[in-house]
């Protein structure tokens, strides 16, 4: 059995899209390749791409995307709080500072 990838963009870059509320809009694609944050394109909206290996159910890939969130952002999971989207792709995510 192959061991799951993790990629992750630069610490500073992603707090970068955090608004002034402490809020992260995402958009999550569980059942992924791999685990792997990317950043929005140049003039795109500030929508950050999470994907994660977990299958959705049960709010298990939202525990793994806030987990995903978590160590990239160097936070605790408990910092993170899911605000909106618990069953969308679309998320809203409040980092607390």
């Amino acid at each position: 059995m192959s061991r799951i990838k993790n990629s992750m963009p630069a610490r500073d870059a992603l707090e970068r899209l955090i608004d002034a509320h402490g809020h992260l809009t995402i958009r999550a694609t569980p059942n992924a390749g791999a685990n792997e944050i990317r950043l929005p394109a140049t003039g795109a909206p500030g929508v950050v791409n999470v994907r994660t290996t977990v299958t959705p159910e049960d709010g298990k890939a939202n525990d793994a995307v806030l987990a995903l969130l978590a160590k990239a952002l160097g936070c605790p999971r408990s910092a993170l709080t899911l605000v909106r989207g618990a069953t969308a792709r679309d998320k809203v995510i409040h980092i607390a500072r």
